[in-house]
């Protein structure tokens, strides 16, 4: 069955950052959703982080893309849920 919601993250070097976002969406009570994370491009540890969090949580979907910024992103995010 398909989760009721899907919550699209759009990333782009976040390392500082991300890994607070992804433990605030896992701590919710609702538990029907999916997690899409658009990774775009990024260079730090950011791919690194939302992988590790994956490898714990099954909800947790990760594309990367090259750069093409943040309208493209979510809309690949769109698409993809």
């Amino acid at each position: 069955m398909e989760p009721k919601v899907s919550i699209i993250i759009p990333v782009y070097n976040v390392e500082k950052y991300i890994e607070r976002c992804l433990q605030s969406i896992s701590k919710q009570k609702y538990k029907d959703f999916e997690v899409i994370i658009i990774n775009d491009g990024s260079t730090d540890k950011t791919l690194d982080i939302i992988n590790r969090y994956k490898k714990k949580d099954k909800r947790i979907n990760i594309y990367s893309q090259d750069n093409l910024g943040p309208s493209k992103s979510r809309n690949n995010g769109i698409k993809k849920a």
